[in-house]
Formats: structure tokens, sequence, C-alpha cells
């Protein structure tokens, strides 16, 4: 089955998603690779800002397209590596014929087979506000914790200021909100935004996250026919 990926809602996070693909299916050669359709469309409008009312310019137009011109290609699953437009996921199916695949409820999915029972939260503040992950995660039972107001906006600052203009990215900020969650009882912290993977790639962070993107492209593979390199209970490690 091929694989659609509606892409560019970061750039650097879609091509980093496409070498997860590569990366984690297990392949001998070309031809066991999965087969993706990309379109990278970074002129969608920004997430966070319309869910939080700071503009009028919604994102659902340009995604419905893009998801539309894979669907017609041949795309058989469609994947969005960006999560906060996953609160988009539900209207976005209706205008799509291919099937969507939920980042935010295979995350929490994932996180409740691994045995945690508190959750932390780093995302967005779109995402926090539309509260995806808290309801994904309560729905599976588990608890979560948010970051305070002071360590959000080092969360918004770590994605906008430094990740999406290439910046040098201030690993003490991470550290900070990463610290503060384990304090408040997180066994695991979310990476639930896919800027947030690139910290993972680029830094070693230890022990004690889940990347929402990196289980994104685990299901991919799987439900496209493929088979994962990495077995799906190392995807998450506790605290």
């Amino acid at each position: 089955m091929t694989l659609g990926v509606i892409g560019g809602l970061g750039p650097a996070a879609t091509t980093y998603f496409m070498d997860m693909i590569t990366n984690m299916t297990d392949a001998s050669c070309d031809q066991e690779h999965l087969e993706m359709l990309v379109y990278s469309v970074p002129s969608v409008p920004d997430r966070t800002a319309f869910i939080l009312g700071k503009s009028t310019d919604s994102p659902l137009p340009k995604m419905t397209e893009a998801g539309r011109v894979l669907s017609n290609m041949g795309a058989g699953i469609i994947a969005i590596p960006c999560m906060t437009a996953h609160a988009f996921h539900d209207e976005l199916q209706t205008r799509i014929t291919a099937p969507i695949l939920d980042g935010i409820k295979l995350t929490a999915l994932a996180i409740k087979e691994s045995g945690a029972k508190k959750v932390g939260i780093m995302a967005t503040s779109g995402t926090v506000k539309t509260g995806l992950f808290q309801k994904s995660l309560e729905s599976e039972g588990l608890d979560f914790v948010l970051p305070s107001e002071e360590c959000q906006s080092l969360v918004m600052s770590l994605i906008y200021d430094e990740i999406k203009t290439n910046s040098p990215v201030d690993i003490k900020k991470f550290e900070k909100v990463t610290a503060e969650l384990f304090d408040g009882g997180a066994e695991v912290i979310i990476l639930g935004c896919t800027e947030l993977s690139l910290i993972k790639r680029d830094f070693d962070i230890g022990r004690g996250f889940a990347d929402a993107m990196e289980i994104l492209a685990w299901n991919s593979i799987s439900l496209c026919g493929k088979i994962p390199r990495i077995p799906f209970s190392q995807l998450i490690s506790l605290k």
C-alpha cells in the first residue's frame, strides 16, 4: 500500500519523517521499501495561530486540497507529520476518501501499552488548547501533567524561534521544561510536536520520552504492509 504524506508543516519535520520511514523499515534492498507520495505544502496557514484566534486564515482548505491530490494519486493511507494539524483530523477525514492516521490516538495507545500511568505533554499551545493529547490519554485511563505557563512559553520558543527558523536549539530550555514535568510525576513525556522530534534526533535527551512522530512513522510502515525494523515496545522508554 502506498503512503500519502501531507507535508511541509513544517518542512524540516517532513523530511525527518521520510528519513524515519526509510530507517525504520526492515528492508534489504530498494524494492522492499515503502512507496510514498509526499505533497509538501508549507503555504498551509499556521495551525496554532488559527486555533488560538490570532489568525482567521484556516489551514483546512489547503490541507484538504493536498489530501485529495494524494488520494487521487493512489495513496492508500495518509499521514500528517504535524500533531497540531490533528485538530482538524475528523473534519479533514470527511473531505478525503483515503483514511488518515490519527497520530494523537496512536501515541496514547502506545503509551498505555508501555505501562506508564502519568504522562507529561510537550506540544504547541494550539495542541494544548484543543486538548488533543489530554482527551486521548484520559480515554485510555491515563493521567497527564502540562507545563506551567512559563515553561509552555519555552516550548513555543523552541519550536517557533529556533527549530522552525533553523536556528541553534537552546537545550537548556528543553531541559527546564522536562525537569518540571518529571518533577510533576510524569513517567514519560510526549514529544507532541514534530519539531520537538528534531531535538531528540540531535541531542542525547535520555530516557522517559514518547516521540509522537516516531510512533506515527512506525504505524505508517506497519499499516502499509511493511515490517518495521524497530520493535513497537522499544518506541517508548520510561524514566
